[in-house]
């Protein structure tokens, strides 16, 4: 049982387009230097983007990876040799690219943009054989809840829209006022969360903007709150049914 907190201090950081377009990465690729998180369960990589004043991440290849983009703040547009056009994404929107047998895309960030993208191992050696496909669900087709004072959307899982080869991903949101909350869990899964916006206090300690913490055998997580404030939270099985990247490359 253990919850532990990686403050953005502690994790990676990463820049395209000569720096317009800047990330710290909780889970970095595999290899890179710096801090952050090596790859579990079936979450391979996760970082948070943001551009002042606009930037390209320019075309390049994909294959067998699940690939997600969540826009927090302003818009993107995103192309990909399988549309071929610039397709627009506002705040609230998620995009998901799965790979399989090979893809190309490139990103847009305009000004005053975050998002993050998170790449998730849907058992690469059946995604390999697997033609690409792409989808974009816009923010209002997303249902939202509330439990106990807390206002939850739910991106994947329940009757959420996206669908994905991944299995036993769930992905939520929860956006609070002040006040002490308890968000349940699954003592066989792992939580993965990320503080959008506020702070929080927990068993472990603090949780400021931008942290990172990664919960494992707990069936609870429970924080107070001063002022408002945004968690988003992906759930993944602690025992995964297939042999990840990871565990194939002895990583």
């Amino acid at each position: 049982m253990s919850i532990e907190i990686y403050p953005v201090s502690k994790q990676g950081v990463g820049e395209f387009d000569d720096g317009k377009i800047r990330e710290n990465k909780p889970v970095p690729f595999i290899g890179e230097n710096g801090g952050g998180l090596s790859t579990y369960s079936n979450l391979f990589y996760w970082a948070h983007a943001w551009s002042e004043n606009g930037g390209l991440i320019g075309i390049h290849p994909h294959k067998v990876f699940e690939i997600m983009t969540f826009v927090l703040k302003g818009t993107l547009e995103h192309y990909d040799t399988k549309n071929q056009k610039w397709i627009p994404l506002s705040a609230g929107d998620v995009q998901i690219i799965r790979a399989g047998s090979g893809i190309s895309h490139s990103e847009k960030m305009n000004p005053n943009s975050e998002m993050f993208q998170i790449w998730l191992d849907p058992d690469i050696q059946k995604t390999i054989n697997m033609p690409a496909s792409y989808n974009d669900y816009s923010a209002s087709s997303f249902p939202v809840t509330e439990e106990d004072g807390i206002k939850v959307r739910t991106y994947k899982g329940g009757n959420a829209p996206i669908t994905m080869e991944t299995p036993g991903v769930v992905i939520k949101d929860y956006s609070f006022g002040s006040g002490e909350y308890t968000v349940l869990m699954e003592d066989d899964k792992v939580y993965s969360s990320y503080l959008i916006e506020g702070s929080i206090d927990t068993a472990e300690g603090r949780m400021n903007k931008n942290d990172f913490a990664l919960v494992k055998g707990e069936w609870e997580f429970k924080f107070t709150a001063s002022d408002s404030g945004k968690l988003f939270m992906i759930e993944t099985p602690a025992e995964v049914p297939y042999k990840t990247y990871a565990v194939i490359h002895g990583i």
